[in-house]
């Protein structure tokens, strides 16, 4: 990966939904060859794809909760993964090393829905020994960018 790549990949990060032919001047190259970078890009999975953010409160999920889980067996594993991807208002979840064993990012519209869905859904996810919550109180650095310096 070059320098061009890396000013593709930090221009496509600023703005999904730039034209090639901006892109293309943007990185100084001819709309074909830069349309192969970013197709080329895509192919070997750097860019994994492509979305809109949204703002969750216009959403009615103003409520964000962190939810450390612990597992009562390590072989709970891949039963737990698959179970936590199905479930919607857990946006993003991280498997840890040491305890706890994951850290889930959850959605709801207010601490009464959170806390019903945290008893009807959450405690029942399988292999699950304990859990913690904590209150998102505000996002002070958003989901950015990844940085595409040279290495």
């Amino acid at each position: 990966m070059d320098r061009i790549d890396r000013d593709i990949l930090a221009l496509l990060q600023q703005n999904g939904r730039i034209t090639f032919t901006d892109l293309a001047e943007k990185v100084r190259l001819s709309l074909s060859r830069c349309q192969r970078r970013v197709r080329e890009l895509e192919r070997t999975g750097v860019i994994r794809g492509y979305r809109a953010q949204l703002e969750p409160a216009a959403l009615g999920l103003g409520f964000e909760a962190l939810v450390f889980v612990t597992l009562s067996r390590p072989e709970a594993v891949a039963e737990f993964d698959e179970a936590v991807r199905a479930v919607p208002q857990v946006i993003e979840a991280q498997r840890l090393f040491g305890e706890p064993d994951y850290l889930l990012r959850v959605v709801a519209a207010n601490l009464s829905s959170y806390q019903q869905f945290y008893d009807a859904s959450l405690v029942s996810l399988p292999g699950v020994q304990g859990m913690k919550s904590t209150i998102v109180m505000k996002q002070t650095v958003p989901l950015r960018p990844l940085p595409v310096v040279s290495a």
